[in-house]
C-alpha cells in the first residue's frame, strides 16, 4: 500500500469515530427525550390518578402520602414518583339482609340493592388513595358490603315495622345518613339505594296490609256512600242555586241599569261643571293677559314720551343756546332736564300704580268668577247628589216593592195551583167512588131481574141493622137512678098508670116489623110476624 492509501485510511477511520460517537450520543439524547415525554400522563374522567412517592407540593417532607388527579395530566418524576389508577365506575352490591332485629323485637327481612363508588371530592379521594387503591373492585364490594350490613342493622334496630314499611322515605334517609358516613371514611360515595321487599316471619306485615286493605275498602265504601248523599244534596242545592241565580241576575240586572243610569247623569253633571270651570279659568286668563299687556304699553308709551320730551327739550335748549354755550345756561340746562327727569319718573311710577291697581282689580273680578263658578258648580253637584241619591232609593223601593209583589203573586199562584190540585184529586176521586157506586148498584139491579124496586129494597134490608142499633142507643146511655110512681088505679082501657108508662116507653122504639114497614117493605118470613096482643095486664101493677 502506498503512502497516499495509508493515509486515506488513516482520515477514513478517524472520521468513521465521530460520527458513530454523534450517532451515540443522538440516541441517548432520544431515548431520555421518550423516556421523559413517556413519564407525562394523562388521566381519563372514569379514573382517578393517584401520584404517590415525593410530592412536589408537599416539599420534602409532603403533606399528603400521594396526590389526586381527575380529568387532569401531571409529569411523573422518574425513579422518584410512580402513579397508579382508582376507577370511578360505580358498583352495584346486593345485601340479602335477614333475620334483623326491629325495634319490635320481630325479625324481618330487608333485601336491597346499594349502589356506591369512589368520589371525586378531594379529601375522600385521599381517602380512597390511602385505603382502596391497589385493591380489586369486588375487594372493595366486599369491604363496602360489610359496613351496609352493619349499618342498616343498627338503622332497622331503631324503627319499628310500620315506620319501615309505611313511611320508606324516613327510613331510606336514615339509611343513606349512617351508611353514607361510613363509607366516606374509605374514600367511597353512596349513589343509590333500593329496598325490594320487607318480609317477616310472623306474618306481621301481611296482617297489616290486610288491616289495611280492609279499612280501605270501609272507607271506600263510606266515601262512595257519603259522595251519593252529597250528589242528591249537591243537586238539590245546584237547583236552589239556579233559581237564587236566576233571580239575583235579574235584580243585578235592574240594579246595574240604575247604576249605569246614575253614573251617566252624574258623569253628564261632572262635565258640565269642569266645562263651566274652564270656561272660567280661560275667560280669567284672557282678562289676566288683556291687563298685563295693557299695563305694559301704558309703561312703555310714558318711557318713549319721557324720552321724546328729553330729547325735545335738549334740542331746543341746543338750538337756542347752541353759540351762547355758558356754563349759567349749561346749569339751566341741567336743572331743567333733571326737572323733566322727575317729571318723566313720576309719572312713569303714576302709570305703573294705576296699571297694578288695574291688574288686581282684573284679578279681584277673575277671582270672583272662579268662586262664583266653584259656588255654583258645589251647588249643582249637592243638587245632582241629592236628586240622585234620591232617585236610586225610590229605583230601589220600586225594584223591591215589584219583587214583592211578584212573591207574592207567586206565592198566591203556587196556593191556588195548589188548592186547584187538591179539588181537582177530590173530585176526580168522588168520581171514581161515585162511578164505582154506580156499576155496583147496576150490577144489583141485574141480580134483582133488573128491579130497581127491589134492589133499592135490598139496599134498605142492609141498613135495617143500623138504623136499629142508632134507636137503641139513643136511651142505652140513659141514666134513670129512681123511677116514682102515683098510681090511681085502672085506666079505662083496664091497663094501670105504671102499665101505661113503660109499655109507652117500650113503643117509643120501633121495632124492625114496624121500621120496615114505614119504609114499605115487606121482610121475609124467617125473620118473624107481629102479633096483636089482645089481653089486659093484670090491676094493680107495682114497679120497683
Amino acid at each position: 500500500m502506498s503512502d497516499f492509501s495509508q493515509a486515506v485510511f488513516a482520515a477514513s477511520a478517524v472520521g468513521g469515530g465521530e460520527v458513530l460517537m454523534i450517532l451515540i450520543i443522538t440516541f441517548i439524547l432520544l431515548a431520555i427525550l421518550i423516556g421523559l415525554f413517556s413519564r407525562y400522563k394523562k388521566c381519563p374522567s372514569d379514573r382517578i390518578m393517584v401520584i404517590y412517592g415525593k410530592c412536589l407540593s408537599g416539599g420534602a417532607k409532603g403533606q399528603h402520602a400521594s396526590r389526586c388527579i381527575h380529568g387532569g395530566a401531571a409529569f411523573i418524576i422518574p425513579i422518584i414518583q410512580d402513579y397508579a389508577f382508582l376507577s370511578l365506575r360505580p358498583i352495584q352490591l346486593e345485601v340479602p339482609l335477614k333475620n334483623a332485629l326491629c325495634k319490635q323485637n320481630i325479625r324481618i327481612s330487608v333485601p336491597s340493592v346499594f349502589t356506591v363508588g369512589i368520589s371525586t371530592d378531594e379529601e375522600l379521594m385521599g381517602n380512597a388513595a390511602n385505603r382502596l387503591l391497589g385493591l380489586h373492585p369486588d375487594a372493595i364490594g366486599d369491604l363496602a358490603k360489610d359496613i351496609i350490613f352493619g349499618q342498616l342493622r343498627l338503622v332497622i334496630a331503631s324503627m319499628t315495622i310500620e315506620q319501615i314499611n309505611s313511611d320508606r322515605e324516613t327510613f331510606l334517609r336514615s339509611i343513606e345518613q349512617n351508611v353514607a358516613e361510613e363509607l366516606n371514611k374509605i374514600g367511597l360515595l353512596l349513589l343509590n339505594v333500593n329496598i325490594t321487599d320487607i318480609t317477616d316471619e310472623s306474618g306481621y306485615i301481611d296482617a297489616i296490609g290486610q288491616r289495611a286493605a280492609s279499612e280501605a275498602i270501609n272507607k271506600a265504601r263510606v266515601e262512595v256512600a257519603e259522595e251519593e248523599r252529597k250528589g242528591g244534596i249537591g243537586e238539590a242545592e245546584a237547583r236552589k242555586a239556579q233559581r237564587i241565580a236566576v233571580s239575583q241576575a235579574e235584580a243585578a240586572a235592574q240594579s246595574g241599569e240604575a247604576d249605569a243610569d246614575k253614573q251617566r247623569r252624574i258623569a253628564v253633571t261632572q262635565a258640565e261643571a269642569a266645562a263651566q270651570s274652564g270656561e272660567a279659568e280661560a275667560d280669567k286668563q284672557r282678562r289676566i293677559a288683556i291687563k298685563q299687556a295693557e299695563a305694559e304699553a301704558m309703561i312703555g308709551e310714558a318711557e318713549a314720551d319721557k324720552q321724546r320730551r328729553i330729547a325735545t327739550k335738549q334740542a331746543e335748549a341746543y338750538a337756542i343756546e347752541g353759540e351762547n354755550v355758558s356754563a349759567i345756561e349749561i346749569a339751566k340746562s341741567n336743572a331743567l332736564r333733571i326737572e323733566n327727569e322727575a317729571e318723566a319718573y313720576r309719572q312713569a311710577e303714576a302709570a305703573k300704580k294705576v296699571a297694578e291697581a288695574r291688574i288686581k282689580q282684573a284679578d279681584y273680578e277673575a277671582e270672583m268668577v272662579a268662586q262664583m263658578a266653584r259656588a255654583k258648580m258645589e251647588k249643582e253637584k249637592q243638587h245632582a247628589d241629592t236628586v240622585v241619591h234620591a232617585e236610586i232609593e225610590k229605583e230601589q223601593i220600586v225594584i223591591q216593592a215589584e219583587a214583592e209583589a211578584e212573591k207574592r203573586r207567586r206565592e198566591a199562584q203556587g196556593e191556588a195551583d195548589a188548592i186547584y190540585a187538591k179539588l181537582a184529586a177530590e173530585a176526580k176521586g168522588n168520581f171514581e167512588i161515585l162511578k164505582a157506586k154506580g156499576e155496583g148498584y147496576n150490577q144489583l139491579i141485574a141480580s134483582c131481574a133488573g128491579s130497581p124496586d127491589a134492589a133499592a129494597k135490598m139496599l134498605l134490608i142492609e141498613k135495617l141493622e143500623d138504623i136499629v142499633r142508632l134507636q137503641t142507643e139513643a136511651i142505652r146511655n140513659i141514666k134513670i137512678d129512681k123511677v116514682t110512681v102515683w098510681d090511681s088505679g085502672r085506666n079505662a082501657d083496664g091497663k094501670s098508670s105504671t102499665a101505661n108508662f113503660l109499655s109507652g116507653m117500650m113503643q117509643s122504639l120501633p121495632p124492625l116489623h114496624d121500621v120496615a114497614g114505614m119504609a114499605g117493605i115487606d121482610l121475609p118470613a124467617y125473620l118473624g110476624k107481629v102479633q096483636e096482643n089482645t089481653s089486659s095486664a093484670p090491676a094493680g101493677e107495682d114497679v120497683k
